[in-house]
């Protein structure tokens, strides 16, 4: 099982940017299709974005396309979400998520299977 760190949530203001990181540890980290996703208070787990074992195949939520990029290096056993752009409506507890072998991003909360603790996001309007 790898273990998940979320980190670099906080408040921003409509319009800012904000990059999360999620840190991998205890598993071969390249060997993972990775996403993120987030929960606002009263809402479902939505996937935000998700990012195939080697990075050349993504997935984005519409609502967030062209504001919203993920990246992983596996050489650092690590995923990153860049948002920009931000939104009131991108308020939520955004969460790591991996899953080990499949080759293509995974766009639902069930079939992963190791989860990160979480990172708040706020964006003030």
């Amino acid at each position: 099982q790898v273990q998940l760190v979320e980190s670099g949530g906080g408040l921003v203001q409509a319009g800012g940017s904000l990059r999360l990181s999620c840190a991998a540890s205890g598993g071969t980290f390249g060997s993972y299709a990775m996403g993120w996703f987030r929960q606002a208070p009263g809402k479902e787990r939505e996937i935000v974005t998700a990012i195939s074992r080697t990075g050349g195949n993504t997935y984005y939520l519409d609502s967030v396309k062209g504001r919203f990029t993920i990246s992983r290096d596996n050489a650092e056993n690590s995923v990153y979400l860049r948002m920009n752009s931000l939104k009131p409506e991108d308020t939520a507890v955004y969460y790591c998520a991996a899953k080990r072998w499949p080759t293509v991003p995974l766009p639902n909360h069930y079939e992963y299977d190791n989860w990160g603790q979480g990172t708040q996001v706020t964006v003030s309007s």
